[in-house]
C-alpha cells in the first residue's frame, strides 16, 4: 500500500492540523502568524543595531519582554507592536486589510 504523501505544503498542512477552518487549523495559523510577527521584530531590531536591552530601555520594559515576544511566547497586542515599532526601532507600523 502507497503511503499518503503531500504534494503541496496545503496538503501537508490538511494532513497535519486539519482542513482550513477546523479549530485546530486555526490555532496552528495563528501561532505561525505571531512567530512570523516576532522573527520580524528581531530582524528589524537587529538592522537596527540594537539589543534587546537597549530596545526595552527604549519602550521602558523588562529586557525579558523583549525576549519573550521575539520568541513568540503568547499574543502580542497591536498597541504594543505600534510601540516597538514606532518608538523603539523608529519605523511607521502599516496594518492592511483584504476582503
Amino acid at each position: 500500500m502507497k503511503a499518503n504523501i503531500p504534494k503541496t505544503i496545503n496538503e501537508h498542512f490538511d494532513l497535519k492540523y486539519g482542513k482550513v477552518g477546523t479549530e485546530r487549523r486555526a490555532d496552528f495559523e495563528q501561532k505561525a502568524e505571531t512567530y512570523y510577527i516576532a522573527e520580524l521584530i528581531k530582524e528589524k531590531r537587529k538592522e537596527a543595531k540594537l539589543t534587546q536591552k537597549q530596545l526595552a530601555e527604549k519602550l521602558n520594559v523588562n529586557r525579558t519582554y523583549i525576549s519573550k515576544i521575539e520568541r513568540a511566547v503568547g499574543d502580542i497586542r497591536i498597541s504594543t507592536l505600534r510601540r516597538i515599532v514606532e518608538i523603539g526601532l523608529g519605523g511607521t507600523l502599516q496594518i492592511s486589510v483584504k476582503l
